[in-house]
């Protein structure tokens, strides 16, 4: 077995949805980004990358491409599992942000990310104590570590 982590973080901007693990979460703002700027997926991502020793987020689906523009980031996780050559045992993320509360979308979320790798997957959720650019209510941060079976 072999275990990876995957950290993204990204700035809130207006006028874009907010989209956390394949869901979109009721919020005035959504996060800055190339794609659809799905920091948790982006974070299980590199997690999963990282466990099966293939590179990063970058590397598969550079920022400069334009065909990832705007791109659904459950669909760049189906794309980078399909890259694996063991299976995915677990997967376990944190998402940091003051606001808003994860709690009533956990369930959905899980759901979303564990039918794209086929794992077990958990999502935490907690808050910086008011602390730094995430307590200061600028964006979302996420850790995620994943396991993956070795061929």
């Amino acid at each position: 077995m072999s275990v990876g982590i995957g950290y993204d973080s990204h700035r809130f901007e207006g006028g874009r949805p907010l989209i956390l693990g394949g869901v979109e979460i009721e919020h005035e703002r959504g996060l800055a980004g190339h794609s659809d700027a799905d920091v948790l997926t982006h974070a299980v991502i590199d997690a999963l990358l990282g466990a099966a020793g293939e590179g990063d987020i970058g590397t598969l689906f550079p920022d400069d491409e334009e065909r990832w523009r705007d791109a659904d980031s459950v669909d760049l996780l189906r794309t980078a599992v399909g890259t694996l050559s063991g299976r995915i045992l677990n997967v376990d993320a944190t998402v940091v942000c003051e606001q808003p509360r994860l709690g009533p979308y956990r369930a959905q979320i899980e759901h979303v990310l564990a039918e794209a790798t086929s794992a077990r997957v958990r999502v935490k959720a907690t808050t910086n104590e008011g602390m730094g650019w995430i307590g200061r209510g600028e964006g979302i941060a996420c850790i995620a570590v994943a396991s993956v079976e070795s061929q």
